[in-house]
């Protein structure tokens, strides 16, 4: 099914870049450059979703402990 799926989906990518391009192909060639597309496409639009998600961590992480530092400051200027 995912692989029907990509067809369609590439033919309709394929369909509306060539358009767009205005480019004329054949109908196979139109779903090769669509299912090609989906393939790069997908692959930098995951590796770009890894680089903000680890980034997210990062900016997370920094965050969390900036909380914790003015938690613990606080906690440790009621004692003295």
């Amino acid at each position: 099914m995912p692989i029907l799926v990509l067809i369609i989906v590439g033919a309709a990518a394929g369909l509306i870049a060539t358009r767009l391009m205005n480019v004329q192909t054949g109908l196979l060639t139109t779903i090769a450059i669509g299912v090609a597309g989906a393939v790069l496409g997908g692959a930098v639009f995951r590796f770009l979703l890894f680089l903000t998600s680890t980034a997210a961590g990062f900016v997370g992480a920094i965050l969390g402990a900036l909380v914790l530092l003015w938690a613990w400051k606080a906690l440790s200027a009621g004692r003295r």
